[in-house]
This record gives structure tokens, C-alpha cells and sequence, in this order.
């Protein structure tokens, strides 16, 4: 998925980009109305070893870096499934706390390791979060927050996809940290695809983005604090479990 700033540029990709979610029905689990659900991709195994985050193997585990204080994980259900579970973690001295959980979605054909534009799969890693935007102004944002209509304009035409992009945050996969999630530069090349995003969800897989609630986006914004250097896990239970 590549967004662009400039309207003209805007406009004449519009129609080669598919929707990365939207304001979806299902709230926040644990933070602003606990419904009680199970996270879909995460087995019930006992609680270990409170130093390390759940259900997360030593391969990513190791990728998180020792001053990180803020983790998002990003427990897919399957392979090729587009269902997933949010759960945002804080560090309260050596251990990890859970501090809400979210109903979520990722792309629509599931994950992969190795993404490539258009394969409408989320990728598998470790990403930084470090800057947002959206279409509706600052709501209170502690990462650099951009506010800009033409950049983050819907790009499917559909009522459920309207509000997509009301808040989005950038999930640091092929993009250069400190620029505006639009920024077009990929580093790895524009093959491996990018403008890899948080973002609103409609209620179904995205083209790669993983998409969540909108009350989750703007407890997001809120509380994701750049000194605390927030990072992003996301995958499929078997891959983050390897």
C-alpha cells in the first residue's frame, strides 16, 4: 500500500490502493469496556516468566530493544487469517504488564515473512512506532502527530471505509523513522511494499496494515510515549512463537 502527500500524486494512485480497515463495531476488550473475550491466536498456557512478553519466542523476543518500555503485540489467529488480537504491554521495572486488549485485524491473505506489495499479507517482525497522523486534528498525541486531509483520504469509495484513516501510526517496516507515515521513501525497495500502518477498522483483513477500533487509536496516541521507545510485534502464532 503507498500513500503519497501530494494531491495530484494522490490521486492518480488512489485507484491501484485497497483499505487497511475502518471504524469498525468491536471495542477495546480490557481498556474502555472489558467484554471478556480470549484472544483468538494466543493459547491458554500458564503464565511464565513475567521479564518476558507472553506467548512471544526468543527469535523476536531477542529484537526488542532493552530500553523499549511500551510493547504492542499483535497475536494473529492464523497463517492466511486475517483475525487477530491487540494486546499492549507496559514495563513496570524487569517484568511486563498487560495493559488492554483489543479485538483486530491484519491482512486479508494472513502473514509472511518476507512481504511484498500487493500480497495483501501483514508482515512478520519487530517495527518501531514512532510517528502518527490522520485525517482529524492532534487528539492529544505523544508521537509527532501529522493532521492532513489529502494525505490520509480514505482510498477505497465505500461507507465502511470512510473513517479508516482518521488516525493512523506508522509500524516502522520499509519506511524511514521521523517522517510522516505518508512519506514515500522505502529503503528496501518499493517491491517490499510499505506504508505498513495502524489504523481504524471496517470489520475485515486489510492489504497488509493492521487495524483496530477506534477507541483503541486514540488510547494509542495517547499513551505511546516516545521515550519509552515503543515497539511492535506482530505474526502469526507460529511464527511468533518460534
Amino acid at each position: 500500500m503507498r500513500l503519497v502527500a501530494a494531491a495530484v500524486t494522490f490521486g492518480a494512485v488512489l485507484a491501484t490502493l485497497s483499505g487497511c480497515g475502518g471504524d469498525g463495531p468491536s471495542g477495546p476488550v480490557d481498556a474502555g469496556g472489558a467484554q471478556g473475550l480470549r484472544a483468538p491466536g494466543v493459547a491458554a498456557l500458564p503464565a511464565t516468566d513475567p521479564t518476558r512478553i507472553p506467548d512471544v519466542g526468543e527469535r523476536l523476543q531477542r529484537r526488542i530493544p532493552a530500553d523499549t518500555g511500551q510493547v504492542l503485540v499483535v497475536y494473529g489467529q492464523g497463517e492466511n487469517s486475517p483475525d487477530s488480537t491487540a494486546v499492549f504491554y507496559m514495563k513496570e521495572g524487569p517484568e511486563w504488564r498487560r495493559v488492554a486488549r483489543w479485538a483486530a485485524h491484519n491482512g486479508r491473505k494472513g502473514w509472511t515473512v518476507e512481504h511484498y506489495s500487493g500480497d495483501d499479507r501483514s508482515p512478520v517482525g519487530v517495527f518501531g512506532l514512532t510517528d502518527a497522523g490522520g485525517v482529524l486534528d492532534d487528539p492529544g498525541s505523544r508521537l509527532p502527530y501529522d493532521q492532513d486531509y489529502v494525505a490520509y483520504a480514505p482510498t477505497v469509495n465505500a461507507v465502511a471505509y470512510d473513517h479508516v484513516f482518521d488516525y493512523v501510526i506508522a509500524i516502522d517496516y520499509n519506511r524511514l523513522p521521523g517522517t510522516v507515515p505518508h512519506d514515500p521513501t522505502r529503503p528496501l525497495g518499493e517491491e517490499r511494499g510499505g506504508g505498513i500502518w495502524l489504523h481504524l477498522d471496517h470489520g475485515d483483513g486489510t492489504s497488509g496494515c493492521v487495524s483496530l477500533p477506534k477507541g483503541a487509536m486514540k488510547f494509542l496516541l495517547r499513551t505511546l510515549d516516545p521515550a519509552r521507545h515503543p515497539m511492535m510485534v506482530m505474526g502469526d502464532e507460529r511464527e511468533l512463537r518460534a
